[in-house]
């Protein structure tokens, strides 16, 4: 039998159970929020390529706080974390794009070049309670 599911407010929802088996409505992002949003990030990443890294590391940090602020909640964290996969694949996708030079940066690479901002960057996520992540919390969850 089918699950019933319905959309409301960017969130889909869905019936599932407890870990001890008792019903529960869960809530995860809804799939066309989540591919408009994907869109509209990678065109507004695409006018910010030439900014400085300072520059782009804060606008996609508040990206982020945004996105976990709003859809961070239990039984969501596969959605958040597709979420963030995409942030981090679209700047470096940018950063290839800058300089003819270096369009061979790879993963390696770009960990290097991002990595003084990640020390500072806490992602909060709902989940019961507010929680903050460290950088290498956000590597393990990828």
């Amino acid at each position: 039998m089918r699950r019933p599911r319905s959309a409301f407010l960017g969130f889909t929802q869905y019936c599932g159970q407890t870990r001890d088996g008792r019903f529960i409505v869960k809530h995860k992002t809804e799939g066309k929020r989540l591919t408009r949003k994907l869109t509209a990030l990678r065109q507004d990443a695409w006018r910010l390529m030439r900014e400085s890294l300072t520059t782009q590391h804060e606008w996609f940090a508040a990206v982020l706080r945004g996105h976990y602020g709003y859809y961070g909640g239990p039984h969501n964290h596969p959605a958040l974390n597709a979420f963030y996969r995409e942030v981090r694949r679209t700047w470096m996708r940018c950063l290839r794009r800058r300089s003819q030079k270096r369009r061979r940066m790879g993963w390696s690479e770009f960990e290097t070049l991002t990595a003084r901002f990640y020390d500072n960057l806490t992602c909060a996520r709902r989940s019961g309670r507010d929680t903050a992540l460290s950088r290498d919390d956000m590597i393990r969850q990828d």
